[in-house]
């Protein structure tokens, strides 16, 4: 039994088996991991994640989808080595859920997925920013648009938010291109995998996560203007109190935000910890 793409889900199934193949070698996925797949669709990756002997807990939001899955790997569930969340994983109640005893509870655990487009951005904050319940995966491997992959890992040398995000927690890169023809239906654009490996939140010393995303959202809100300009207009900082920090940093006054390192952004917040 197979179904029809939602448009409305961003549902393009994948059907490459070397795409599926490197994702799972991406995943460095043992019988040991217990792995949290979102969207499994009809299972074709999970099923390639089940054959490492790894624990799989999916979370699926269509209902079209679950007795599938269900049928499809009712061995495994009768192992307990697949276990099956109806809903969405945006909703706070279902990760309560999902990160309750019966789950994830205090596991380690990598989350690999082929995620939909319109909610990428989302699911790399949730999950590497994290609010409780959430934990941090050990690492996170994204299939997704190939245009925010390179951005993620500053192809172009420029960094934006969300390259920002995955650097101050992990390890970034970009594993391969996937065209179009690998998915059922095609979508209009190309994909990539994407590893984000060594998450923790230990670059944290010294500066708040909010002081920190306040900085970069703030700097990067206006890219043609200088940094220092978006700063003062944005978050009111005194001019003369951001000059004499730069100076201090060695960041040169005229600098766009995207332009600065991870590093000058780390000292950024932690010189400007108490002013925000």
């Amino acid at each position: 039994m197979s179904i029809f793409a939602k448009k409305t889900l961003g549902q393009h199934f994948l059907h490459s088996k070397k795409a599926i193949e490197d994702i799972v070698k991406a995943g460095e996925v043992s019988s040991t991991d217990t792995i949290l797949e979102i969207g499994p669709g009809e299972g074709v990756l999970t099923e390639a994640l089940l054959h490492t002997g790894a624990r799989v807990i999916a979370v699926e939001m269509d209902m079209r989808c679950i007795p599938i899955l269900h049928n499809r790997f009712k061995q495994e569930e009768s192992e307990g080595r697949f276990k099956l969340i109806e809903g969405d994983i945006r909703d706070p109640q279902l990760l309560e859920e999902l990160f309750g005893k019966h789950f994830l509870g205090n596991t380690q655990y990598k989350l690999i997925a082929n995620i939909p487009y319109y909610i990428t951005g989302l699911l790399f904050r949730m999950f590497l920013e994290t609010t409780p319940p959430v934990r941090q995966p050990m690492m996170m491997v994204y299939l997704i648009q190939k245009e925010v992959a390179e951005q993620l890992v500053g192809r172009n040398g420029k960094l934006g938010n969300l390259a920002l995000a995955a650097m101050l927690y992990g390890k970034p890169r970009m594993v391969a291109k996937v065209g179009k023809g690998a998915f059922t239906p095609p979508p209009t654009v190309d994909s990539a995998i994407i590893a984000i490996t060594d998450i923790s939140k230990d670059r944290l010393n010294g500066f708040t996560e909010k002081t920190f995303f306040a900085l970069t959202h703030a700097g990067l809100a206006n890219r043609r203007k200088m940094l220092i300009a978006n700063l003062t207009h944005t978050l009111h900082l005194n001019r003369e109190v951001l000059q004499n920090i730069f100076q201090r940093l060695d960041i040169e006054e005229k600098i766009r935000a995207e332009d600065l390192s991870l590093e000058q952004w780390v000292d950024l917040a932690k010189a400007l910890e108490s002013f925000l």
